[in-house]
């Protein structure tokens, strides 16, 4: 159940709480007093933007529930009335289906997949500050949330060993994408090509574009890419000056996949959810075994090539999974997540499910 509304500096003039009683928790969620009119909505959050980044920045993010959200358009519009500046060059891994010129659906990998917690994209120069999600089409209950996490949380309650660690080694991210003729289709961790990550087959553009994000681009045979990066597992918050668990690490790192599986099936310990765990499992020693690190799909080691102990990276989840915010998704809802402090993920499911996706 959702809180009793706490009262704010300057009040709206909408229903404000927050999901489990905390007046500082994780999301704020905004929903109408009245008439859910986004045309209102809209009008308010553009008049009032010193509120709105606030708190933002003091809640992680605010998830606006009940005001008719009803299309990719709607959702744009929104997420214009809090940042007008939208981006959409995108240099992550999911892959993405264009549904306005800003937005776009959240990932089209398989339903069966989870998606760890991560900041959006946190491996470039400059991440996205903010980023938007919308439902467009509800989840059958029991799967396809988007969890958030805070991850200035984690940073703080991480044990000060295994930080230390993590801050001395620095992390080198490698990830190798296929050419435009594709590649093994029975590759399980195979990324999207490099001409659909960055729109061009001109290696020239693509190493350019590399380049100024800080990559390293590398050709390998068969015409493909890979893109090696280093960078510190921590960034500070821009406005608070917070230190922020910042990274890429769960997601990139060999042990994603049964990691998540484990932590999934403790969740929801059904039959499905035990053989994916063990599948996963036996699909990552398989990685191992024949593939050294440079030549996964994805993954990270320190910058000085040492492996992560699998043990660390399992704290990391521990410490995660213990701040998770895991809020069943409701059709016409939007989040406006603080990207330098709040991860986002997603649960596997089954069924239809729309969540649509912009950033600033």
């Amino acid at each position: 159940m959702e809180a009793e509304a706490v009262r704010l500096e300057t009040e709206p003039p909408y229903d404000v709480s927050t999901l489990d009683g905390d007046p500082s928790g994780l999301p704020l969620v905004v929903r109408p007093a009245g008439e859910p009119s986004l045309n209102r909505l809209c009008g308010w959050l553009e008049a009032n933007a010193a509120w709105v980044q606030a708190h933002i920045a003091r809640h992680g993010a605010i998830l606006f529930r009940g005001f008719a959200v009803d299309s990719a358009e709607d959702f744009e519009r929104l997420a214009r009335a809090i940042d007008d500046d939208l981006k959409n060059e995108y240099l992550g891994t999911s892959p993405r289906d264009a549904l306005t010129k800003y937005v776009f659906s959240a990932s089209e990998l398989p339903p069966v997949y989870p998606i760890p917690q991560h900041c959006e994209m946190s491996f470039v120069k400059d991440p996205p500050r903010r980023l938007f999600f919308s439902c467009l089409l509800e989840p059958q209950p029991g799967g396809g949330e988007t969890p958030l996490v805070d991850y200035r949380k984690v940073w703080r309650d991480m044990d000060p060993v295994v930080r230390q660690r993590f801050v001395d080694g620095g992390i080198r991210i490698v990830r190798n994408y296929a050419g435009p003729a594709g590649g093994s289709k029975l590759d399980l961790w195979k990324l999207k090509r490099w001409d659909e990550m960055f729109l061009t087959t001109d290696k020239d553009a693509v190493e350019a574009k590399c380049r100024a994000q800080g990559f390293e681009p590398i050709w390998t045979e068969n015409d493909g890419l890979r893109i090696v990066s280093t960078q510190p597992v921590f960034r500070d918050h821009p406005l608070t000056g917070e230190r922020v668990w910042h990274n890429h690490t769960a997601t990139f790192h060999l042990s994603a996949a049964p990691g998540e599986y484990q932590r999934i099936h403790a969740l929801r310990p059904t039959l499905k959810n035990f053989a994916l765990l063990q599948f996963a499992r036996a699909m990552v020693a398989l990685q191992r075994a024949t593939r050294g690190s440079d030549e996964q799909s994805m993954h990270c080691t320190y910058v000085d090539g040492t492996e992560i102990p699998d043990a660390d990276m399992e704290h990391v989840r521990d410490v995660t999974w213990r701040h998770l915010v895991v809020n069943p998704w409701r059709l016409g809802d939007v989040v406006a997540i603080d990207n330098h402090s709040v991860a986002h993920g997603r649960l596997p499911y089954v069924g239809p499910r729309r969540i649509a996706v912009c950033w600033a």
